[in-house]
């Protein structure tokens, strides 16, 4: 299909390119050669009269006129898939979707552990690639830059359909040689100590902390802040800082015997994580399924 003397095919080509930055997983995404994928830059450079992606070292960088086009591209191309070939692609077992979620990696590790595994049996030519929420927020969604954001409500964009996934008991990991002779902590002592958080959305702000400011009227000493909770309990360990994570993340952390539980004088609220998507996948037969089974699926480890 040709638009102004613009194959669409070309233009779902570039939305891979300013997607990978990389001729060669261009390559791979679209089941090409090199050199087609070279040929096809080619002829978009030739289109928009502008290079769109330069080789900077060993990577590609998208010129400012290629940015601009990014988020147009991949909302027309949402719209192309959703609207017109979605009827065409409702078959998972054949579809080579790529998808991307951002999810924290406790989430990440709950899927991974039980839904994807399932899923290479049912769709095995759909390829997934998990992004980090303390670098994507919801608003990556709207640039088109995700598919599904996977966080607690506090951190959706109510203007987009979610749905709830699961939710799991906060609770409170130490050194178990530091407080090997106490297994619990007092208010003072809780707010007195350094902790350990995750970062979201490039703000560092666990979900928590504004129940702590409403509920108790203090915050936490946030000492250290990690990109990801598996980071968190590492860095707990042989200092007097403490961490709270869900529940079923602390288990392998817990077994090794460097941490353990120290109860807290807190009734917390549970972690509740939701599942988002924009408004244009809602329909999509694809992207509907794949809901599906992420909330049929998922479960805690045993």
């Amino acid at each position: 299909m040709r638009v102004d003397k613009l194959d669409l095919n070309l233009l779902y080509a570039l939305e891979i390119l300013l997607e990978e930055k990389s001729i060669t997983r261009t390559a791979h995404r679209l089941n090409l050669s090199q050199s087609a994928v070279s040929s096809i830059l080619s002829r978009l450079r030739h289109y928009f009269e502008d290079d769109l992606l330069v080789q900077f070292g060993k990577k590609m960088e998208p010129t400012p006129y290629a940015l601009e086009l990014a988020l147009p591209i991949k909302q027309v191309m949402n719209l192309v898939r959703t609207f017109i070939t979605s009827k065409r692609q409702n078959n998972p077992e054949n579809s080579k979707r790529h998808f991307r979620i951002i999810a924290s990696d406790y989430i990440a590790q709950l899927l991974l552990s039980t839904t994807f595994n399932q899923l290479q049996l049912l769709a095995p030519t759909i390829s997934f690639e998990f992004l980090t929420p303390f670098s994507f927020g919801a608003d990556s969604l709207n640039k088109g830059n995700a598919d599904i954001f996977i966080a607690p409500k506090s951190k959706l964009d109510t203007a987009f359909p979610s749905q709830f996934l699961i939710a799991d008991e906060l609770i409170c990991l130490g050194d178990s040689n530091i407080y090997a002779k106490q297994d619990s902590l007092t208010t003072e002592q809780f707010f007195e100590v350094g902790h350990i958080t995750v970062g979201y959305e490039r703000i560092s702000q666990f979900s928590i902390e504004s129940w702590f400011e409403e509920n108790c009227g203090q915050k936490r000493k946030i000492d250290v802040i990690t990109n990801d909770f598996n980071t968190l309990c590492l860095a707990a360990r042989n200092t007097s800082r403490v961490a709270l994570v869900p529940s079923n993340i602390a288990a392998e952390p817990l077994k090794s015997g460097q941490l353990k539980v120290l109860k807290i004088p807190f009734n917390l609220p549970r972690l509740e994580e939701h599942m988002t998507w924009h408004p244009t996948q809602n329909r999509d037969p694809i992207h509907q399924w794949l809901r599906q089974q992420i909330k049929s699926n998922i479960s805690t480890p045993c």
